[in-house]
């Protein structure tokens, strides 16, 4: 039997605190005027567009309304872009109102046009119940719902879709909204005057969202309806719909989409879509994300993307101003929204390891490396790997495509030993491992691979 390398274990004590933000809590917020959510979502840069500000001001200055927004699930993650319009739902409800996050089940069988100049591939049954059961979870972990007046509700428009039948659709919805109207819209218009065109099935999209506004507040009473500002067509169709139908007037209110100041998309990492779910991106990798924001950019993510409060996101800019190099206030950020996303544990896991590359890997303490490899993708070796051929075991272990893949990285430079550039023919052995057990490869200038002994 091979022997193993000596066994790699943490010390009873980790004796490591993150020195920023270590959570943000539920707060129990106690307000004169419900209407400050306005003041506070403008000063945050979060009014894109809304229907009558001063009636809308005033209904809200009246006491606590039922607010909500739609969440389609085309994928089986959320991705930041939707955190915006998610957090927006949280700040209205820790101003006292009661947000109400619709999974859409019935809408993510259609698929919204706007924003694609193309069709969107249509989802099978086992896909879509898949997707929506993973939203769902996304969607109940940045929302409160506990027992209260303020508590989170969360509905699938599958469930007062799919019991219509189409002549209902046609008389109860379509009746009330013209093809003339439907075709001012920005999303629709752009897809029409397209060379891909529009079809039927997308091209209804409006009207069922139309129509799960009206079931919204027809059930539960909901009087206003955010979204990103790509939604305001949507939007406005139904509060349209519900004027028609029973003459009552409801608000709409939307975001603007996240920019960057260098011009790249939001959201989109080196690697693809920056995702909510652990699976398809690491709480490390999304921790990453932010830590490497432009600082152009970092004041105005920490106003949107955090629940910090606007005097705490002074404090923290004020910090940075005086000491930019240090990327204090990128922390701040990265530490926030990972511990939004994926808990306060995996946010002070993904600091532990970024703090870790900011030292060489002789540096790093046993702790230290265990909190790399509960970040990073993880080599596991036995005693039969000393002495072998460094490539050999990174293309063994999927960390190069293959053995000519890791000699041509070798020959650019571009692979290192903990922080030594590997020479051709290299070969592992047991005085490169830290503390008995652990060692770095790091492949060009980002993707980082544990080397670890089997216990």
């Amino acid at each position: 039997m091979d022997s193993p390398l000596p066994g790699c274990g943490r010390s009873a004590s980790r004796g490591r605190e993150w020195a920023g933000l270590r959570s943000q809590r539920r707060r129990k917020v106690i307000l004169v005027n419900h209407a400050d959510i306005i003041d506070d979502l403008k000063a945050r840069g979060l009014v894109h567009d809304s229907t009558d500000a001063e009636a809308l001001r005033t209904r809200l200055s009246e006491g606590a309304v039922s607010v909500y927004a739609g969440f389609d699930p085309t994928a089986d993650s959320l991705h930041v872009g939707n955190l915006v319009p998610l957090l927006l739902l949280r700040r209205f409800q820790e101003f006292g109102h009661r947000p109400v996050a619709l999974a859409g089940g019935a809408t993510g069988m259609i698929g919204d046009p706007g924003g694609r100049s193309s069709e969107r591939n249509l989802l099978d049954r086992e896909t879509l119940d898949g997707n929506l059961a993973a939203i769902s979870g996304q969607l109940r972990r940045l929302l409160d719902f506990s027992d209260g007046p303020g508590q989170a509700r969360l509905v699938d428009n599958r469930d007062w879709t799919e019991p219509m039948g189409v002549l209902d659709f046609l008389r109860d919805v379509g009746k009330h909204v013209t093809v003339n109207t439907m075709l001012a819209k920005e999303s629709i218009r752009t897809r029409v005057e397209s060379d891909a065109g529009i079809s039927f099935t997308e091209f209804s999209y409006m009207l069922l969202q139309a129509n799960d506004y009206r079931h919204l507040h027809d059930t539960l009473g909901v009087e206003l309806q955010v979204g990103g500002s790509d939604q305001w067509g949507n939007i406005t169709a139904g509060i349209d719909l519900i004027r028609r139908t029973s003459g009552a007037h409801v608000h709409g209110l939307t975001v603007p989409l996240v920019t960057q100041a260098d011009g790249s998309k939001f959201g989109k990492s080196v690697d693809g879509a920056v995702w909510l779910s652990a699976e398809r991106t690491s709480p490390y990798a999304f921790f990453q994300y932010f830590v490497n924001v432009d600082d152009r950019d970092v004041e105005r993510f920490l106003l949107q993307l955090t629940l910090l409060s606007l005097p705490e996101v002074s404090e923290v800019m004020a910090a940075h101003g005086a000491a930019p190099e240090k990327r204090a206030a990128q922390r701040v950020l990265a530490h926030a929204v990972t511990a939004l996303v994926h808990g306060s544990e995996e946010a002070d896991r993904a600091a532990g390891a970024s703090q870790g590359f900011t030292r060489t890997a002789a540096e790093l303490s046993p702790d230290e490396w265990t909190d790399l490899a509960a970040s990073l993708p993880v080599i596991e070796l036995s005693g039969a790997d000393i002495g072998r051929d460094l490539v050999e075991i990174l293309a063994d272990n999927g960390a190069v495509g293959s053995r000519g893949e890791g000699r041509r990285l070798v020959a650019q430079k571009g692979l290192s030993l903990n922080d030594a550039v590997v020479a051709e023919g290299t070969t592992l052995e047991a005085a490169d491992f830290f503390h008995g057990c652990w060692a770095m490869v790091r492949r060009g200038k980002k993707q980082r691979f544990v080397l670890r002994s089997t216990v």
